[in-house]
């Protein structure tokens, strides 16, 4: 193989460049710089990251602003004696970074079904229901509902101020190991009209 560079392509002139040593520049000064760009990438990713966890951005497109945010307006986590709200990646984004980034990656497929318009009328959106529900509902399982367990626990609950039903049913959820999504399925969000019984 030829080490004349004039003879390899674009990348592997690139290459060479890349692995030859710098006679202009300290290496104290290329590693501050790489350090600089790291810091200006990280802050710009980051940014980026957190501006997808807006409400605005959420509702941005026609499929959320139109049906769930709608259902959303009308509970408890919108609106309340207390002015608290959970907006919507409260309950659907992870707040540990690790948690966060599985998300991210996996709501590109929710992406590419916006592209595609999987959910883009009413009557398609109500048609998936089942299955976009089913699926948020298993995540949420599956992480023994981390997300609600931000901000409600059972250790900060008060069964003296609940009803009689709610503190028997919390009182059982403990001692079964049972989390927020199997019971408060639909807190947020209307339930699938198809809904089988023995996921309601």
């Amino acid at each position: 193989m030829s080490s004349d560079p004039t003879k390899k392509g674009f990348f592997g002139r690139i290459w060479a460049a890349l692995r030859k040593p710098s006679a202009k520049y300290s290496v104290l000064a290329l590693f501050g710089g790489g350090m600089i760009a790291g810091v200006i990438f990280w802050g710009g990713f980051n940014t980026a990251m957190e501006a997808t966890n807006t409400l605005d951005f959420c509702i941005s497109c026609h499929e959320m602003r139109d049906n769930v945010y709608q259902e959303y307006k009308t509970t408890i986590h919108y609106t309340n004696r207390t002015g608290v709200r959970a907006v919507c990646s409260d309950c659907h984004v992870p707040k540990d970074w690790t948690h966060k980034m599985i998300r991210k990656i996996q709501a590109s497929k929710e992406v590419y079904g916006k592209i595609v318009g999987t959910i883009d009328t009413k009557e398609k959106f109500e048609a998936n229901r089942l299955r976009l529900a089913t699926n948020e509902w298993k995540r949420m399982k599956a992480s023994d509902s981390r997300e609600c367990r931000n901000c409600h626990s059972f250790q900060g609950m008060n069964p003296e101020m609940q009803k009689q039903r709610a503190r028997k049913q919390h009182e059982n959820a403990q001692k079964d190991g049972a989390t927020c999504i199997d019971c408060h399925k639909g807190i947020a969000h209307h339930k699938p009209q198809n809904m089988p019984e023995d996921e309601e």
